[in-house]
């Protein structure tokens, strides 16, 4: 997938809002070792590294266009790497994920893979967009459909046909108590954005959500799709100002000493 920083950028306010949330949740105590997982451009990667200096602070990114404009984020104890968070590697005291477990499928197999790689005392702190159930990505996934010849039939979830793997806040904490995790937090919580009509909607969606379509398709299959998508929103959406109740879950767990 290619990613664009400057689009994702567009709402950064309303994108950081959650991330702040998830930092108050995660307990202060000596952390020798940090890995922030899908790390973005690393603006929350490098607060990480201020909060906890004493630490080795790694942003973790299979994009090299987010990794590139990362390198702006400077701190002694801080460095970037490109990689599948699927993948990881390394034991950790703290593993941070804003944003990025919901491109992984099968949640409980990744919980379980990233459990292994905590410290005895380290803290697990992720937070996950909730809005799979909403029309926006409902008509997304609509859209994908009537184009997946050219999708080859892949889709922001694997297949069109794909469905999301975030669980509910219940899940994740039953996953976790499976795990053992101890101090086990998990929310959900509406951060409300007002955008302009249908084509905020798009604005929005194609910062995130549309990256994995529009990423397969040429620039003519690209047009063509977001005229196919825009024409299902406005149907939605018809009038200039849309609430956006932006959902997020939120969960945090310690791995006992």
């Amino acid at each position: 997938m290619t990613w664009n920083p400057d689009q994702y950028h567009l709402f950064r306010e309303a994108r950081s809002a959650p991330v702040r949330d998830l930092h108050a949740l995660i307990p202060d105590q000596a952390y020798a070792s940090v890995i922030d997982l899908g790390c973005g451009t690393g603006e929350h990667t490098l607060t990480l590294a201020r909060r906890y200096p004493q630490a080795q602070v790694t942003g973790l990114d299979q994009s090299a266009e987010m990794l590139e404009r990362a390198q702006a984020q400077q701190a002694p104890n801080l460095h970037f790497l490109q990689g599948d968070l699927s993948q990881l590697t390394g034991q950790y005291d703290l593993i941070h994920a804003n944003a990025s477990l919901q491109w992984v499928p099968d949640h409980p197999t990744l919980l379980t893979h990233l459990w292994t790689h905590l410290n005895p005392g380290g803290v697990l702190a992720a937070q996950v967009p909730a809005n799979h159930d909403h029309p926006s990505h409902r008509l997304l996934t609509d859209t994908a459909l009537d184009f997946q010849d050219e999708l080859g039939g892949d889709a922001r979830f694997g297949t069109a046909h794909g469905a999301s793997p975030v669980l509910s806040p219940a899940r994740y904490a039953e996953l976790l108590d499976a795990l053992g995790g101890t101090d086990i937090t998990a929310l959900s919580k509406i951060y409300p954005v007002v955008l302009n009509g249908s084509d905020g909607l798009i604005d929005w969606t194609k910062g995130t959500a549309l990256v994995p379509y529009l990423s397969r398709l040429d620039e003519p299959g690209q047009q063509r799709f977001l005229a196919a998508y825009r024409k299902r929103l406005h149907a939605a959406y018809p009038g200039e100002r849309v609430y956006y109740a932006f959902t997020r879950t939120l969960f945090t767990a310690r791995r006992p000493a």
